[in-house]
């Protein structure tokens, strides 16, 4: 049954085969080098593996044990129940490192702290029940002496209030550097059904008593101050006022048997921004209490606990053997190779290849179609070798437009055979043959942009095209157009040539063919074998050395075109 239509069609690119050693030799040798990158990133990456992320879960113990001389207090040991401080929050421990202690507060009356935004003069200025933000308790309405040289409002509060704000330099729990944490991190990739955690089945309780961070990366057991210097700061001064510190655990698992590896990384990094943090807000610190009953009345030991913040952050991937993902990879990476082709295509395109050959390999890979709405005329002068391509012009005479391209004359075989023909004997050239040009009116009176002092004025600007590109003679005047492109025999021959089984036709028709055909010699004469995606324009001087010899009895003209052959059937029937 015949097909027809887009769904019985077969589309596919045209190629061009160029045998050359040196374009050979550099495609190969590119295709290689793209290859080996392909195969590097193939197993550096682990493209061919299907990757699932991690889900984690955290758990930390934190042991050690430190005493420190606590101002108004005295002796104190501190162990892992008061260092530790309350829950911050999800996979994060806090170790107190500085302390501000306020003794004995109970329950009363007070002046509040002298500040400057904190004194005043009179009751006035203390308005009863009022409170804000940096108040430690509520005014009573009294202004009263706080010292010798400042009076504050009254507050009813925990008394005596806190006064210091800046902590101590050094640090008192300094020593906290050598308390150690356990992590334990255990990790699930769902999409394989995959279980592991940090401490190894290889890992006994003697191991993790004597393991150290600095000798062994696996150890889960790690000293703070290790943690804090491996992350770039200095315990010392980070203890006095706290910080952030966090500790990264990164897996990264693959699960293929033969190279089967799942084990975690540890890195440590500060957290708070602590330059910007030295102005407004430094460090890290809060509050709490102790309580007791002394003599029937409560009171209370206020700390004010510096410290070091550690956030454990888990994340990571683990990657399995997939078909489909190497499928698609090599599918991707295929685009590649056409980097060869863009590379050799510029090569050839440029000053690196000769021009000649780029040109050719040009009009063997692409096929262009012209556009009738911006026809483009290829354009040859007698006084140059390459071939002009110009685009027709509606403003500017076709002599002065500034070519799109240059192109080399191609030789016309056909032509030169004729060439040898009129050298035969019996076939002379006679350079003493009468001038036949036109009228002497139209030689006296060149137009500007004529070179050769033959050519007519035309109104079209596509009609103002000389043979020349510089001043000099005619090419019309020459013998050998008077024999190539006017000699009557010689046209006729082509004619019957063309159309063998037909008879040159009578009167005007005649003359139009051998016209026509007398174009047609001068351009096989001219351009050789013209440009694809252009047509021949004749120049002026020829065009109205032919028209002379071969007129129209009523004198009209199809006006200046692209050359084009005319057969005697065509004349015949007057599409001419």
């Amino acid at each position: 049954m015949p097909c027809c239509g887009v769904l019985c069609q077969y589309e596919t690119n045209k190629l061009v085969r160029i045998q050359s050693v040196r374009l050979g030799s550099l495609k190969w040798s590119m295709n290689a080098i793209i290859l080996l990158f392909i195969c590097m990133m193939l197993l550096w990456n682990r493209k061919y593996q299907e990757f699932d992320l991690v889900v984690s879960s955290v758990t930390t113990k934190v042991k050690g044990v430190v005493r420190t001389q606590l101002p108004g207090v005295g002796d104190v040991v501190w162990d892992v129940v008061d260092y530790s401080g309350p829950s911050q929050e999800k996979n994060s421990f806090f170790v107190v490192t500085n302390v501000i202690v306020t003794k004995n507060q109970k329950q009363g009356k007070c002046p509040e702290v002298s500040r400057k935004d904190r004194l005043c003069r009179s009751d006035k200025d203390c308005e009863e029940g009022g409170w804000d933000q940096q108040s430690h308790g509520i005014k009573t309405g009294s202004c009263l002496k706080s010292n010798v040289l400042s009076k504050t409002c009254e507050v009813s509060a925990w008394c005596p209030i806190e006064s210091r704000t800046n902590p101590p330099r050094p640090a008192l729990l300094a020593a906290a550097e050598n308390f150690t944490v356990l992590i334990k991190n255990n990790i699930r990739f769902p999409a394989f059904n995959f279980i592991r955690r940090n401490i190894l089945p290889e890992m006994n309780e003697g191991y993790l008593r004597s393991c150290q961070r600095n000798g062994d990366a696996l150890c889960p057991i790690f000293r703070l101050g290790d943690i804090v210097r491996e992350a770039g700061e200095k315990f010392s001064e980070m203890a006095v006022e706290g910080g952030v510190i966090g500790i990264l655990i990164k897996w990264d698992c693959n699960l293929d048997r033969l190279t089967r590896r799942c084990l975690p990384r540890y890195s440590f990094r500060r957290l708070d921004e602590k330059e910007s943090n030295r102005t407004l807000y430094p460090g890290l610190n809060f509050r709490f209490a102790k309580y007791n009953m002394v003599n029937g009345v409560e009171e209370r030991t206020l700390y004010k606990a510096f410290g070091i913040r550690f956030d454990v952050m888990v994340f990571g991937q683990a990657g399995k053997f997939s078909f489909i993902q190497l499928i698609i990879y090599i599918g991707s990476t295929l685009s590649y190779y056409a980097l060869t082709t863009v590379m050799i295509d510029w090569l050839i395109g440029t000053s690196c290849y000769s021009a000649e050959d780029g040109q050719i390999y040009s009009e063997k890979k692409v096929e262009s179609v012209v556009d009738k709405q911006k026809c483009v005329l290829c354009v040859s002068y007698v006084d140059e070798r390459h071939i002009r391509l110009v685009k027709r012009s509606q403003k500017k005479s076709l002599q002065h437009v500034k070519p799109t391209s240059v192109r080399p004359y191609k030789e016309d075989g056909g032509h030169l055979r004729a060439v040898v023909c009129l050298l035969q004997p019996g076939i002379v050239v006679d350079p003493d043959a009468p001038d036949r040009n036109r009228s002497p009116e139209l030689r006296l009176r060149p137009p500007a942009w004529c070179k050769c002092g033959r050519c007519a004025a035309s109104s079209l600007p596509q009609e103002e095209l000389c043979c020349r590109r510089g001043d000099g003679s005619c090419v019309a005047s020459s013998p050998l157009f008077e024999q190539l492109v006017l000699r009557r025999p010689l046209l006729e021959a082509v004619l019957l040539y063309r159309d063998p089984l037909s008879s040159l036709p009578a009167g005007q028709g005649q003359t139009a063919a051998l016209r026509h055909c007398a174009y047609g010699q001068y351009v096989s004469w001219r351009f050789g074998v013209p440009p694809d995606d252009a047509q021949p324009a004749i120049p002026s001087c020829c065009v109205w050395r032919v028209r002379e010899e071969y007129p129209s009895p009523d004198g009209q003209y199809s006006g200046f075109r692209p050359a084009r052959m005319a057969s005697m059937q065509a004349c015949a029937n007057g599409e001419l």
